[in-house]
C-alpha cells in the first residue's frame, strides 16, 4: 500500500488525485496527509469524500511535521504554481517520490533549484502533462515515430481559449505573474511540452510577442472604469460581455468545464479566496495574447500562438516533415462552440501521394480522455507494453517553463532569449537532456 499525501486542497486535487485514490485505486494507494492555507478546504473535500474524514490536516508551514507524522511514500502537489517549487524541493529532501501538477514551477530559476535537489536525492519527480495522454496525441505521436512525415521540419500551432475559459483566468490569481508566471507558463506550458514530446527535440531559442488587448482597465469591453468590482456583486455586469455570453440576469445558468469549477458559491468559501474579480481591473500582469516562433535543437522550427478571447475553444496543428504533413483540428467544449462541431479527425498527407484521414478511437475523462490513463500511469506505473516514454520527468517541466518564460522575457525585452540561458546557470545543467 503506498502512501501519499497532498499539498494543495484544490479543485485539481480533489478530483484529478484525491477522488481516483479513494475510488478506483483503493486497493494499493493510501491517503495519508493533506496540506493547505486554508482549513475550509479540509472540510469541503471531508464533506465531499467522506472516506477522508480520518485523514490529518496540515497547515501550510508544517510541511516536516506532515512526513514526520504520516510517513508518507509520495507527495502530490496541487497547490498554487508559484508554491510548488517550495513543496518540490522539501520532498525530494526527505527522498520522496513527488508528483507535481503543472506547471511544475513560475520561472526557470526554480526549475533549476528543483533539478539540483533531484540529483542530491533518492527520490524523483514526475509533472503531469494530461494533455500527452489525450488520444489524438498519443496517435500524433505514434505517427512521428513510425516515421510517417520523415524528418520534423516545422510545426505551426495555434491555440484558441474562448472567453469563458480565457476570461476565467483574469479572475483568479492566474492574473498576477508573480503567482502564475503568467499563461505563457500557467497554460502554455502543456503546449510547449506537447511539441516537445512529439519531436523529441529541446528549445534553443524563442523571438515572441505578447500583449494586453482584451482583459484590463484599457480594455473596449470595460463598461466603466472603476478598479475592485466583483462579478457576483457588480452592478455593471449587465453591460458586461464576458458576463453576460455566459450567466442569465438571475445567474441561474450553469456552464460545464472540465478545467473550472462551476459552484461559485461553495469557492466563495474559501478564505481570501475569489474567483470572480473583475476582469478589467488595473492590477493585472499578464498577457492575453502571444505570438512566438521557436528553434529546435535539431532544427526544427514551431510557429506558436495563443489567444485568451476568442468565440470557440479548441487548437489547429499542423506538423510538416520531409516526408509528408500532419494535419488535425479540435473543437474543444462543443457546448460553448456558437456553430456545430465537426469530428477531430488527423489528415496525413504524403509528400508525393494520396491523402489519408485516421480516426481516432476517443475515451472517456477530463483533457479529452488524458486523465484516466494518467491516473493509470501515476497510480499503477508507467504502461510497460507502451512503446515510448510519456510520464514526464523534471527535465521535461523545466523545459515547458523555460520555453514559456522566454515567450514573455522576449516579447518585453524584444529580442531572441536562448531557452539554455535561463536554465543552464549551473555546469551540471549545460547539455542536460541531451
Amino acid at each position: 500500500m503506498k502512501r501519499y499525501v497532498v499539498c494543495g486542497m484544490s479543485n485539481r486535487a480533489l478530483g484529478m488525485f484525491i477522488k481516483p485514490m479513494l475510488k478506483t485505486f483503493s486497493d494499493s494507494c493510501q491517503l495519508v496527509g493533506m496540506l493547505d492555507v486554508d482549513a475550509v478546504r479540509f472540510e469541503v473535500c471531508r464533506e465531499q469524500y467522506p472516506e477522508t474524514i480520518e485523514v490529518p490536516a496540515f497547515g501550510a508551514d508544517e510541511f516536516d511535521r506532515m512526513v514526520e507524522d504520516v510517513q508518507p511514500d509520495a507527495v502530490i502537489v496541487t497547490s498554487r504554481d508559484d508554491t510548488h517549487v517550495d513543496f518540490i524541493v522539501r520532498g525530494l529532501e526527505h527522498n520522496l517520490e513527488v508528483i507535481s501538477e503543472k506547471p511544475m514551477a513560475v520561472t526557470a530559476k526554480e526549475c533549476r533549484r528543483i533539478i539540483e535537489a533531484e540529483e542530491n536525492s533518492s527520490g524523483y519527480v514526475h509533472v503531469t502533462f494530461n494533455y500527452r495522454y489525450n488520444p489524438y496525441h498519443m496517435k500524433i505521436k505514434e505517427l512521428i515515430d513510425e516515421g510517417k512525415i520523415g524528418r520534423v521540419t516545422s510545426v505551426d500551432l495555434n491555440w484558441y481559449i474562448d472567453t469563458y475559459h480565457g476570461s476565467s483566468y483574469f479572475q483568479r490569481w492566474n492574473r498576477y505573474r508573480e503567482h502564475s508566471g503568467g499563461l505563457s507558463i500557467h497554460k502554455s506550458s502543456h503546449h510547449f511540452d506537447l511539441v516537445n514530446w512529439w519531436i523529441d527535440q529541446q528549445p534553443e531559442e524563442v523571438f515572441a510577442y505578447g500583449a494586453l488587448n482584451y482583459y484590463g482597465s484599457d480594455s473596449v469591453h470595460n463598461p466603466r472604469k472603476e478598479d475592485g468590482r466583483h462579478c457576483s456583486t457588480c452592478d455593471v455586469k449587465l453591460d458586461c460581455p464576458y458576463y453576460m455570453r455566459w450567466n442569465t440576469r438571475s445567474n441561474t445558468a450553469s456552464v460545464q468545464d472540465d478545467h473550472i469549477h462551476s459552484d461559485m458559491k461553495r469557492r466563495q468559501g474559501y478564505t481570501g479566496y475569489r474567483p470572480d474579480k473583475c476582469v478589467f481591473d488595473s492590477d493585472i500582469t499578464i498577457e492575453d495574447t502571444y505570438t512566438a516562433v521557436v528553434k529546435y535543437s535539431q532544427g526544427s522550427l514551431l510557429n506558436y500562438s495563443v489567444n485568451f478571447s476568442l468565440p470557440y475553444e479548441g487548437y489547429r496543428l499542423a506538423i510538416n516533415g520531409t516526408e509528408g504533413r500532419l494535419e488535425t483540428m479540435e473543437y474543444h467544449a462543443p457546448s460553448r462552440v456558437p456553430f456545430p462541431v465537426p469530428e477531430q479527425t488527423i489528415d496525413y498527407f504524403p509528400l508525393f501521394g494520396s491523402k489519408e484521414t485516421i480516426h481516432v478511437v476517443e475515451r472517456e475523462g477530463g483533457h479529452g480522455g488524458g486523465d484516466p490513463v494518467l491516473q493509470e500511469d501515476i497510480f499503477l506505473g508507467e504502461n510497460p507494453k507502451r512503446p515510448y516514454t510519456i510520464l514526464s520527468g523534471s527535465w521535461d517541466g523545466a523545459l515547458a517553463v523555460a520555453a514559456g518564460e522566454a515567450v514573455w522575457k522576449s516579447a518585453h525585452e524584444n529580442q531572441p532569449v536562448r531557452v539554455e540561458d535561463l536554465l543552464a546557470a549551473t555546469e551540471g545543467m549545460k547539455g542536460r537532456g541531451d
